[in-house]
C-alpha cells in the first residue's frame, strides 16, 4: 500500500527547455571543457521522468554557469519525453513512456533496432556515456528513506564512494530482476576497467530535501575529482560537513511471487532489525523474515506487484 502523504509533490518541476539545444549533437546534452587535462565525468538526470531532483541539480549547474577547473564535464537529462508529461495530480505515470529506461544497458538491448521511446533516447546518449570515464545518475525514490549511494560494491566503487563523502549510507550489491541499469553497463562494472559510474537516490521523489541532496552529491562528486572550484563549492553546497559513511553489503534481493503480498508496516528503508526471524512482510501468507541479527531493510518498494523487486536485505560491510 502506498501512503498519501509519498505521492505529495513539495517539488517544482524545472523549466528545461533552455537547454534543448547542447554542443553534443544530442538534444538536452551539454558538455563543459575547462581546456585542461583531468576527468571525463558525466552527470545524469531524469533516468525516469517523474524524478524531479536531478533536473533540479542540473538545471542549477548550467543556469549558474559553472564551468570543471580541469577536464571536461557532460551534464545530460536523459528522459525528457517522459518528463514532458510529468502531472504533480498523477506524479507516478511519467516514470517512463513505454518502459524504465533504467533496464536498458546491456551491448544486446541497444545494439539491436529501438522500438520504444526508452530505446531510441538510450541509444542516442549512448555515445556519451560510453565516452565517460565517471559518471552519477541521479535518482530518488517513492519513499521518504534517508539517501542511498548505490554501487555494486567493486573496490574502485568503494574508493569513490569513500572520495566522495556523501551520501552517509552506501549500498553495495546487484540491481534488478529485469535488465541492466546504467551503472551496470559496460565497462562501468568490469573489475579490469578504470570507469566508474555511481547511482545516488536521492529521497523522496518530490521532497525539497531531495532537491538538496541532488545538489550536494553533484558537487562532491566533482570535489572528489578536483573538478570544482572552492569558492563555487562553499557557495552552492547544503551539507558542508557531512557525517561519516556507512557502507552496507546487500545480502537478499526478494521478489514478489503472488499477488497477495504486503509490509508488515509502512517502511521507508534503512530500518534496522536488531535480530534474527523478524517478520516484516508477508507474500502469499508466507512470512518473509529477516535473516540475521543487524539486518537493514534497503528501499522497500510499496507499489511493486508480482515478478517485480520489493527489498534488499543488507548487513554493515566488514571494512
Amino acid at each position: 500500500m502506498v501512503s498519501d502523504d509519498n505521492l505529495r509533490v513539495d517539488l517544482q518541476a524545472p523549466d528545461i527547455a533552455d537547454w534543448r539545444h547542447g554542443n553534443t549533437g544530442v538534444e538536452y546534452a551539454h558538455c563543459l571543457d575547462s581546456g585542461r587535462s583531468g576527468p571525463d565525468a558525466l552527470i545524469n538526470a531524469l533516468m525516469h521522468g517523474n524524478e524531479l531532483c536531478g533536473a533540479i541539480a542540473v538545471d542549477r549547474l548550467l543556469r549558474s554557469g559553472f564551468r570543471p577547473t580541469r577536464g571536461r564535464l557532460t551534464l545530460c537529462f536523459a528522459n525528457t519525453e517522459a518528463y514532458r508529461r510529468f502531472d504533480p495530480s498523477a506524479p507516478a505515470r511519467s516514470r517512463f513512456v513505454d518502459e524504465d529506461m533504467n533496464r536498458l544497458w546491456s551491448a544486446d538491448r541497444l545494439d539491436a533496432p529501438p522500438v520504444t521511446a526508452e530505446a531510441r533516447r538510450a541509444r542516442a546518449l549512448r555515445p556519451l556515456f560510453d565516452r565517460a570515464d565517471r559518471l552519477l545518475d541521479i535518482h530518488s525514490m517513492g519513499t521518504r528513506s534517508a539517501p542511498v549511494l548505490l554501487i555494486h560494491g567493486l573496490a574502485k566503487e568503494r574508493r569513490f564512494a569513500r572520495a566522495m563523502r556523501v551520501p552517509a549510507t552506501v549500498a553495495c550489491g546487484g540491481g534488478h530482476v529485469q535488465g541492466r541499469r546504467l551503472i551496470e553497463y559496460a565497462p562501468f562494472n568490469d573489475p579490469d576497467s578504470d570507469k566508474v559510474a555511481l547511482l545516488v537516490e536521492c529521497g523522496h521523489h518530490w521532497s525539497p530535501e531531495s532537491a538538496v541532496v541532488a545538489m550536494d552529491a553533484a558537487l562532491y562528486f566533482l570535489r572528489a575529482l578536483d573538478m570544482v572550484d572552492p569558492g563555487y563549492f562553499r557557495e552552492h553546497v547544503g551539507d558542508p560537513a557531512p557525517p561519516p559513511q556507512i557502507v552496507l553489503d546487500v545480502t537478499h534481493g526478494y521478489t514478489i511471487r503472488t499477488d497477495d503480498f504486503y509490509f508488515t508496516a509502512q517502511f521507508a528503508g534503512l530500518e534496522r532489525f536488531p535480530r534474527a526471524g523478524e517478520v516484516f512482510a508477508v507474500d502469499g501468507g508466507e512470512e518473509n523474515r529477516t535473516p540475521y541479527d543487524d539486518c537493514v531493510l534497503v528501499m522497500p518498494n510499496h507499489r511493486a506487484v508480482k515478478g517485480q523487486r520489493a527489498f534488499r536485505l543488507a548487513r554493515a560491510a566488514a571494512d
